[in-house]
């Protein structure tokens, strides 16, 4: 015999699906700096009811990727050269140490993985696709840090992607790129070699060195 969910788990489940997919769109920049959200709004585009919809509000604005005010206007994070410049600091500790952890279960095919993500960077760079560019670099990053084997290292480092991800989209459009990072391949340099000391030179670089310009 077939149970029919409670009301309860139904909307734990809601609340759930809203948060992961708000949180990706939040992280790859599909919301502008101080873009204006409302409940009501959020609840039609995703197909559910305001209390799931107010429940995921409430956790990403505890991860710091939306702003609550006391008033209740929802936004994404505008932030300031100085709350960049933190962030950009914490990118620097934590992701030189997560990549070294990695090196020594960096196997081949896990730079060659590494190597067609940075080809799809180059494709997504070409159609001026800055959302297509985020989520590709993330993703070139997060498959080596997977194998850091380090979880809690890496939700913080993911918590800070969080916070930077409707930065990031203005930053796509200052950078101008025209190709893939040259960090990128001084990274996948670093990893065949084994060089542990050029891996968190590389790393370190290629997560500050655009966030920079928005603090210069």
């Amino acid at each position: 015999m077939l149970i029919s969910p409670r009301p309860a788990d139904t909307t734990a489940a809601a609340h759930d699906r809203v948060y992961r997919k708000l949180r990706t769109q939040i992280m790859h920049g599909e919301l502008a700096p101080g873009q204006p959200l409302t409940l009501r709004g959020l609840a039609k585009s995703f197909g559910v009811s305001m209390t799931p919809a107010r429940e995921a509000v409430r956790r990403l604005a505890a991860e710091g990727a939306l702003t609550l005010s006391s008033s209740g206007r929802i936004t994404t994070p505008d932030l300031g050269p100085e709350r960049i410049e933190e962030l950009a600091a914490l990118r620097a500790l934590l992701e030189p140490e997560l990549a070294a952890r990695a090196l020594p279960r960096a196997h081949i095919a896990l730079i060659d993985r590494m190597q067609s993500i940075n080809a799809t960077i180059a494709q997504v760079i070409a159609k001026q696709d800055s959302v297509g560019y985020i989520r590709a670099n993330l993703e070139f990053h997060r498959s080596l840090y997977l194998r850091a084997q380090a979880p809690a290292m890496l939700a913080m480092a993911e918590t800070v992607w969080l916070q930077l991800g409707p930065t990031m989209r203005h930053l796509y459009g200052r950078l101008q790129r025209t190709e893939p990072p040259l960090n990128h391949r001084m990274i996948l340099a670093a990893l065949r070699a084994g060089d542990e000391p050029g891996l968190r030179l590389a790393v370190r670089t290629d997560v500050t060195q655009g966030l920079r310009m928005l603090v210069g």
